[in-house]
């Protein structure tokens, strides 16, 4: 019956080591940013669906935090959220770095995609960073060794570079199936979650170094009134001088992360948003699964 239908779809998994640029490929295949990006690794904490839809295909992509070792009951989550989208997934793509070469994390995951069995296609990312191009053609004659992936693509997130190539073979793996999401949509997500991110991505910004890694962010209010939407946000982190940093000298820093998320909150609602945020601490929550729960990562796997 599928082979009757006018529609394809298809559901990829993207894969790969932390701040190889997983999620920035999707925003960029996608055309719009549901996924919040930082030159931080560890910056996507859950999986993420973005959708790409062209006539009668539909390609739905899953991106997951990067392949790492985790250190705290929240990192087994992340580990967990990547292991999960192999479920449902019919493709994966291999993300890795330009002018990197294959290392353990890299090998792991090349374990994970013989064991599931599915197409992968590998996405070289990042070839803007490359003075010399001419090393890309031992570059993927060393990852075909590695594994027989579908196809290879070198691909800039930045520049688009690579992006036609990258989504035609991406497409020719489509199959025959309806439509799972409207062709109007472009995520999963809920304009609350999409605003705990945009805040969270504005800490890891703004914040340096692993302070950023210890926040999370939790909506407490998103209620539209007249010609405005109110948002109260509590970020939370696990030390008193951790909340000193986030609020800052007389309140410079905090003020400053919600001027730029205020920004792309107003931008992604086409709204003016009135955003009010407090800081918190909760202490080692990274460490306990009642905090995990409460703060959106509910799917803690034992």
């Amino acid at each position: 019956m599928e082979d009757n239908l006018k529609t394809k779809s298809l559901f990829v998994a993207i894969l790969g080591k932390a701040n190889v640029g997983k999620s920035s490929i999707m925003n960029m295949l996608i055309n719009s940013k549901v996924s919040i990006v930082s030159p931080k690794p560890q910056t996507t904490r859950n999986k993420v669906i973005g959708i790409f839809t062209d006539n009668d295909v539909q390609i739905v992509f899953i991106d997951t935090p990067g392949v790492h070792k985790p250190r705290t009951k929240l990192g087994n989550f992340m580990i967990s959220e990547v292991n999960s989208a192999f479920f449902g997934a019919q493709v994966c793509m291999h993300v890795v770095e330009a002018g990197k070469s294959c290392d353990d994390f890299d090998l792991e995951l090349i374990k994970k995609f013989k064991k599931a069995n599915l197409p992968v296609i590998l996405a070289i990312n990042k070839i803007d960073t490359l003075k010399d191009k001419s090393v890309l053609m031992p570059e993927i004659n060393a990852w075909k060794e590695k594994y027989d992936y579908k196809a290879i693509v070198p691909v800039s997130a930045k520049t688009c570079d690579g992006k036609e190539d990258l989504i035609s073979e991406i497409i020719n793996l489509a199959e025959p199936s309806v439509f799972y999401y409207g062709e109007d949509e472009i995520t999963d997500k809920t304009q609350r979650a999409i605003a705990a991110e945009i805040i969270r991505e504005k800490l890891l910004c703004n914040l340096d170094k692993e302070l950023p890694h210890g926040t999370a962010v939790l909506i407490e209010k998103f209620k539209e009134r007249e010609n405005i939407i109110d948002i109260y946000a509590t970020i939370y982190c696990e030390k008193s001088s951790h909340k000193a940093m986030i609020i800052g000298k007389n309140g410079s820093m905090i003020k400053n992360i919600g001027m730029h998320a205020r920004k792309d909150l107003e931008e992604m609602l086409d709204f003016k948003v009135n955003l009010q945020l407090w800081v918190k601490v909760k202490e080692n929550w990274r460490n306990k699964e009642s905090d995990l729960h409460t703060l959106g990562y509910e799917e803690l796997k034992k």
